[in-house]
């Protein structure tokens, strides 16, 4: 076995296997904004298997968002309250999705390659999200990373094209 799948087995269950670190870590997490900028991915096996290489051009981001349902909007006048529907209402799109796409739209010149979970409390669960800059001339002058460059890459987390929007569209088993 590689090194990188060893790493993967021990974020497989990370509180028995890194219980202090992996509590440190989302404590400080909690008290960070929603979207940071990092230099260096959290889960290496994960990142490189989306595209990360170790130089310019690449960007990792860790964001959080709320665990749970959400709340429908609710219609004041003329019902019922018992009947609005409020309790049990989950979203159609998952949890990870909504954070590519938050990051898209924060970074619209970014292509975003994929995310990965990276840790939860009660309140919240934390997803590093893989992306690159199109633009950046380490990534326009290297071979292996220009596929980038390609047209139809653009706005990609919005319009269901990573990973997980082709999962949330059925189109990966």
């Amino acid at each position: 076995m590689g090194f990188y799948k060893y790493l993967g087995k021990l974020w497989k269950k990370p509180l028995s296997t890194m219980k202090d670190e992996y509590k440190k870590q989302i404590r400080s997490w909690r008290k960070d904004n929603s979207i940071v900028r990092i230099s260096k991915p959290t889960r290496i096996d994960k990142a490189r298997m989306y595209g990360y290489k170790a130089k310019g051009g690449f960007v990792v981001n860790r964001i959080k968002i709320k665990r749970g349902g959400r709340k429908r909007v609710q219609v004041h006048s003329g019902r019922k309250p018992s009947k609005s529907g409020q309790n049990k209402y989950s979203n159609k799109k998952s949890l990870q999705l909504i954070c590519e796409e938050r990051i898209q739209r924060k970074h619209p010149n970014l292509v975003i390659l994929g995310s990965y979970w990276v840790g939860e409390d009660g309140q919240f669960k934390y997803f590093e999200v893989v992306s690159v800059d199109p633009n950046h001339p380490r990534i326009l002058n290297d071979e292996e990373t220009n596929w980038v460059l390609n047209k139809n890459k653009k706005m990609n987390a919005l319009r269901g094209l990573t990973s997980q929007g082709r999962k949330m569209r059925g189109l990966r088993k």
